[in-house]
């Protein structure tokens, strides 16, 4: 007598977990700019006047 299957289970797409939040004032740490070395480069990450960011390198 042949054993009674059970239907697989649905299968979910694969979720992409969420980037790792960091907030601007923790970075910056009060400063108006921070050094970013990424890859042998250097980027620095400025504050500018009108309270925007700006990444140079």
């Amino acid at each position: 007598m042949p054993l009674a299957r059970r239907p697989a289970p649905p299968v979910q797409p694969a979720v992409a977990p969420s980037p790792r939040a960091l907030r601007a004032r923790d970075l910056l740490a009060g400063e108006r700019a921070v050094c970013i070395e990424h890859a042998g480069e250097r980027y620095v990450l400025r504050l500018t006047r009108q309270n925007k960011l700006l990444l140079t390198k």
